[in-house]
């Protein structure tokens, strides 16, 4: 029997994975944020061993035993930085095939049937990457970058379209809006004047949780509310087409991973953003992830080994998977 070990590796948390050949699910290990260009390299490597660890111990495993592994790395965005991140991995050491991808492509593999197409994340931060029918093709944004590379759409950036409309009402460029309450209510404030005030000397800190309060408002009616759930969408979706005519996908039944906490947060972002994507490739459809993304890193190591034949035992890997980590939390 040949085993395979697949690692997520994010800012704030770390999953490994361990399965055997028939995707039966055997290890699960949880680790702290891996990112590199917080912790550093040194950081990434024990986060890796923890994580791997753990794994390792539940499937009553050696590392010896692996018989190929695939890792998504928050923090490996370029091709430069392959070579250093493979020799913080090496510390691990394994001795099989071994494949790195950046962590939002993990969701591609996790979420589609045979492994290639496009994921869109959309939590605090967005993302999107694409995976080619070719298996070694890629498309991307810049990733993170927001203002100067015209990636939006996570948390923050609605929480900041979403005040752009309450200081339209309040310079009297745009109509009321029940955002301005919702907003005064969070931060206190007693007037328009003093909450444009206080956000504009950083009186106030907005977490990430205002935007479901944002999305909230929508739900209610709002006619501001709805727009920025609309502009959010269109932003996602346009990020998706872009990524789709990187990897000439347009005429393909292209299957694009949602990824993220805000996809929760009301149906018109979704159904913005499907519209947006079908406009440039009509056969597109929206896939909601609803598995952990480190399957995504099994089915990357196991096809290192097993080629194209390592996703038909993707629908055993996702069950046996969430049957895994139930009885372990239980």
């Amino acid at each position: 029997m040949r085993y395979f070990l697949g690692i997520d590796v994010g800012g704030t948390k770390t999953h490994a994975l361990i399965a055997d050949e028939s995707g039966q699910a055997l290890g699960f290990g949880v680790s702290g944020p891996g990112n590199w260009e917080g912790i550093g390299l040194a950081g990434l490597t024990a986060t890796l061993q923890v994580s791997a660890g753990q794994a390792l111990k539940m499937a009553g495993l050696s590392i010896e035993q692996i018989s190929g592994s695939g890792m998504g790395l928050a923090g490996y965005d370029w091709p430069s930085q392959r070579e250093m991140i493979l020799g913080a991995i090496a510390l691990l050491g394994l001795s099989c095939p071994l494949e790195i991808v950046n962590d939002a492509t993990l969701g591609i593999f996790a979420g589609t049937t045979y492994g290639w197409g496009v994921s869109v994340v959309s939590g605090t931060g967005c993302n999107c990457r694409g995976w080619g029918k070719d298996r070694h093709s890629e498309g991307r944004v810049v990733g993170g970058a927001q203002e100067w590379s015209g990636e939006f759409a996570g948390g923050y950036d609605v929480i900041r379209r979403a005040m752009r409309a309450v200081t339209f009402e309040w310079n009297k460029r745009g109509p009321a809006t029940a955002l301005s309450h919702a907003f005064l209510e969070k931060t206190g404030a007693k007037t328009l004047d003093e909450l444009v005030e206080g956000v504009y000397i950083q009186k106030y800190d907005f977490d990430g949780s205002l935007a479901m309060l944002i999305f909230k408002v929508a739900t209610q009616g709002d006619a501001e509310a709805l727009n920025v759930i609309r502009w959010a969408g269109r932003q996602l979706g346009e990020m998706a087409c872009g990524v789709i005519r990187q990897l000439q996908l347009e005429n393909e039944p292209v299957e694009v991973v949602q990824i993220g906490s805000l996809y929760d947060g009301h149906p018109l972002m979704t159904e913005t953003m499907r519209q947006t994507v079908q406009a440039v490739a009509p056969q597109a459809q929206l896939v909601r992830l609803n598995a952990p993304p480190v399957v995504g890193g099994v089915l990357l190591g196991m096809e290192q080994v097993l080629g194209q034949a390592a996703y038909q035992r993707r629908e055993k890997l996702l069950t046996s998977t969430k049957t895994l980590i139930a009885s372990n939390h239980a």
